[in-house]
């Protein structure tokens, strides 16, 4: 397991330096054992060093104007825009068989008390219905901590023990478990480790299925930096907002976290879908796992050839009339040495 069963913020950020340091050792092994002769080291050396930009690529999800997913359209039937400048498409294709990647981020803070039973048995649900053979999937919790409850695989079963697992952060014994410390909800760490720690590192599609009422407390990055780091991992967001109003009256204060689950998912290309009851949670999923299977991918060459790490503001369009087209809305640029 990547994680421990209770991860702190230090122990996900430790697993980073480990991993990385693993795998400069076995790339360093691998090259020591497969070293070339001289001569063609020499050769390799004096062939002239080509510059290239990589391909910007993006995922794409189309609806009509009554909602429906629009599953048949063609390359000319896109236009995509990069800081106002036209582009070429040079890639297209339906994704509707491609392998996905699928981090499921469950909030078990003490203000998801009421509604965390209905989210883990719809969420089996929809991991069973979503999941296919070559597919991956794993399952964190977060309140005050990040959890890693289940690393990637391609086992439902595993995920949705993984899922049973979880539980409130409860400061005292009203709670499933008896927790001494602060309280916090730490979304903003759940989604920069995941991305970070999970999927960076994964080719394909890749998604984030959020079960949260959208209020963070107690993050240590930031919002803006945790999507940064959704953005640079090609990730696309789906939060299926869950919230206990009631919590938030007893609190005396409002419930404020709409604004935050929707930046999150329209900036990498995803849905902020909020809901309440039992019904409406399954329809939601219902909805996402339909998305998920009905999605385009654009790729082209940017026109701008600077290597300045920069964030670049893409859109894509539909040329018929009456869609709307979901992707993400930018990337960020590579970065000279």
């Amino acid at each position: 397991m990547g994680f421990l069963r209770r991860t702190k913020w230090q122990a996900g950020v430790t697993l980073g330096l480990c991993l990385t340091l693993a795998h400069a050792a076995a790339d360093a092994r691998a090259q020591g054992a497969q070293s070339p002769p001289k001569k063609a080291q020499e050769a390799e050396a004096q062939r002239p060093i080509r510059v290239e930009v990589g391909l910007v690529s993006l995922l794409a999800t189309v609806r009509d104007g009554s909602r429906k997913l629009v599953a048949d359209l063609a390359k000319e039937d896109f236009r995509v825009v990069e800081d106002s400048v036209e582009q070429k498409v040079e890639y297209f294709s339906r994704e509707t068989a491609l392998p996905i990647t699928l981090g499921m981020l469950v909030d078990t803070s003490i203000s998801q008390q009421a509604v965390l039973g209905l989210e883990q048995e719809a969420g089996a649900r929809f991991l069973r219905r979503v999941l296919r053979e070559k597919d991956l999937s794993f399952v964190i919790s977060f309140d005050v901590n990040v959890d890693l409850l289940s690393d990637l695989t391609p086992d439902t079963g595993q995920l949705e023990r993984a899922l049973d697992r979880a539980r409130i952060n409860s400061p005292s014994a009203a709670g499933p478990i008896e927790r001494r410390g602060p309280l916090g909800t730490a979304l903003y760490d759940a989604v920069y480790l995941a991305c970070r720690e999970k999927l960076a590192r994964e080719s394909g599609r890749k998604a984030l299925v959020i079960l949260t009422d959208g209020v963070d407390a107690g993050s240590k990055v930031t919002l803006e930096q945790a999507l940064e780091i959704a953005q640079r991992s090609d990730t696309v967001i789906y939060v299926i907002g869950v919230a206990d109003p009631q919590f938030y009256f007893r609190q005396g204060v409002g419930y404020g976290g709409e604004g935050v689950a929707k930046k999150l998912a329209e900036e990498t290309g995803g849905r902020a879908i909020f809901v309440r009851g039992e019904k409406k949670l399954e329809e939601a999923f219902d909805e996402i796992a339909e998305e998920l299977r009905t999605q385009y991918t654009l790729g082209y060459y940017p026109s701008n050839h600077s290597r300045d790490g920069k964030f670049r503001r893409v859109k894509i369009e539909a040329n018929r009339k009456g869609l709307k087209v979901l992707a993400r809305k930018g990337y960020y640029a590579p970065k000279a040495n």
